[in-house]
Formats: C-alpha cells, sequence, structure tokens
C-alpha cells in the first residue's frame, strides 16, 4: 500500500514539476494569459461534468462561502499562474522550478503571519535556509545583485507567485467541509473568472496568441496532468499514508522541475542551481522535521 502511495506522489510532483516545463515550451504557441484561462476553464468544465452529483449536493455550503472560495481561487490559481507563465518569458524552467520549492516555508509563514501558529527555533532557521535558496536562484548566484536591486524580473514575478501560493494555501484552512471535488470545481471557477481581466488587456495591448497546434499539446498536458491528473494522485496518496508523510513529497518538485528542463529544454545546470537546491531542499526538511517532533506527544 505504501508503495503505491509513493509512485503516485511521485507521479503528482512529477507532472506538476513539468507544468514549468509546459510554460516555457507555450512561448510564441499561445500566450500567457489566455493559457492561464483555457486552463482552469477546461479543469473547471471536467470537474463539474465528472462530480456534478458531488457539487449539487454540497452547492449549499458552497453558496454560503462563494466569496471566499473565489478569492482564493482567483489568488491561488489566476495569480500564480499568470506570475509563472509570464515569469517563464523571461526566466529559465530550471530556476522556476527551484523557486517553487520554497513554496512550503511560504505557507509556514503565512500560517503564523495570518493565524499565528507557534514557530520553533528550528523552524524559523530552516525558513531562512530555504528562503536564502531561494534568493540564490533569483539573483543567479550573484547576491551582490541584492545591493542594486538587480534580480531578474522573471525570478521576482516567481517571487511573487510563491508568496501568493502560499497565503492561498495557509487560507484553505477556512474553506467548507465539502467534498474535494466540489471545492475545486468552485475553485477553478474563480481561477477562471480571475483571468478574465488579465485575458482582456493582453488582448487590448496586441499580445494575445491563439493556440496553435503546438499550444494545443501544451494547454492539454497543463489541464490533464498538472490540474487534474495530479490532484488526484495526491489526494488518493494523502489517503492512503496521510498529509504530513504525503506533503514530504512536494520536495521533489524543485528536483524533477530541474531535471525535466535539462532533458527536454536543455537548459544548463549552473553551480549556482545546486547550491539552491541543498538550501531550499535542506530548509524545507529541517523545519518539517522539527515541526513533527513538536507534533509528537510527549512520552
Amino acid at each position: 500500500m505504501h508503495g503505491k502511495a509513493y509512485i503516485m506522489l511521485l507521479g503528482a510532483t512529477l507532472f506538476w514539476a513539468g507544468n514549468a516545463v509546459a510554460g516555457k515550451l507555450a512561448i510564441g504557441h499561445v500566450s500567457p494569459m489566455l493559457l492561464s484561462a483555457l486552463r482552469w476553464g477546461l479543469a473547471m468544465a471536467v470537474l463539474a461534468a465528472i462530480g456534478r452529483r458531488r457539487l449539487a449536493a454540497d452547492w449549499a455550503v458552497l453558496r454560503r462561502h462563494m466569496r471566499l472560495l473565489l478569492f482564493l481561487g482567483a489568488l491561488g490559481f489566476t495569480v500564480f499562474s499568470v506570475a509563472m507563465y509570464c515569469a517563464l518569458l523571461y526566466t529559465s524552467a530550471t530556476n522556476a522550478s527551484i523557486e517553487q520549492g520554497g513554496m512550503p516555508l511560504f505557507v509556514f509563514a503565512a500560517s503564523f503571519v495570518l493565524f499565528g501558529k507557534r514557530t520553533m527555533p528550528a523552524q524559523a532557521f530552516g525558513f531562512l535556509l530555504s528562503f536564502a535558496g531561494v534568493v540564490v536562484t533569483a539573483t543567479h548566484g550573484e547576491i551582490r545583485r541584492l545591493v542594486h536591486l538587480d534580480v531578474n524580473f522573471g525570478d521576482a514575478l516567481m517571487l511573487l507567485a510563491i508568496v501568493c501560493y502560499g497565503i492561498y494555501t495557509a487560507a484553505l484552512q477556512l474553506r467548507p467541509q465539502v467534498h474535494w471535488m466540489s471545492l475545486m470545481t468552485v475553485l477553478c471557477l474563480g481561477g477562471t473568472l480571475g483571468t478574465v481581466p488579465f485575458v482582456i488587456a493582453e488582448a487590448a495591448f496586441g499580445k494575445l496568441i491563439l493556440p496553435d497546434a503546438a499550444g494545443l499539446v501544451v494547454i492539454f498536458y497543463v489541464v490533464v496532468f498538472p490540474s487534474l491528473v495530479g490532484q488526484v494522485l495526491y489526494i488518493r496518496a494523502v489517503e492512503l499514508i496521510g498529509a504530513n508523510r504525503a506533503g514530504l513529497f512536494i520536495n521533489f518538485l524543485p528536483l524533477w522541475g530541474a531535471f525535466l528542463a535539462v532533458l527536454i529544454l536543455g537548459e544548463a545546470f549552473q553551480p549556482y542551481h545546486a547550491l539552491a537546491l541543498a538550501l531550499v531542499l535542506g530548509g524545507v526538511l529541517l523545519a518539517e522535521y522539527s515541526g513533527r517532533r513538536a507534533a509528537l506527544p510527549p512520552p
């Protein structure tokens, strides 16, 4: 049973990591705002069709929390996707993948700020260590760039993306207790509605690119694998081994992402990438290990 769960988790993180590579491949074939809109709109349609009975049963509860859920969908889905796909116009998929590895620590920081969750000294140190890895990536290994605020625009957008996703994930504690498919459908609705002004602006500035054959392949991938299959695999694995153990596998995302970027896109893996990976993963592991030790009942 555990082996099956591990395979599911490795598959889920592989599909999520592939999203950055897909965003890079989309350049020139479908514009980033339109890609975001189609991703969440099509995912919402599929979820609504498959889970229509669940959605109908949960609708009364969902309606009472609709404003919150639409806002969370716009924050976690729209802002993250738009920022990431735009970031990939200016930075490498390797950088974007490593920077995403800092997500668990931003979730931890947002939980502390929003809900006052207790912080252990080792957790705080883990956060600083992981954030240092993100900074190393954003400055391409040249920390002195911070003095002159000389940070690649794409890496700055990725920082915005992971901060917003951290807030979104922490705020999910406020979600109503409904079936996950119903919840995802409404969150995808918020994500779709949130992309509308971005698509309008993209068209107004003459930047809209309708998908060609390659763009359609990218759209198919981001809808089916990161948005749908990856979520199903992760949720099923959580049911088998629990959220705490499953959450640790998210640390594979930057590893998969860097591997795919080198393998598929031919990007160069620089020494600062290795340093950043070590800092990000080391910080996350330290924070999670400390948090789990603190959560254990006293002997």
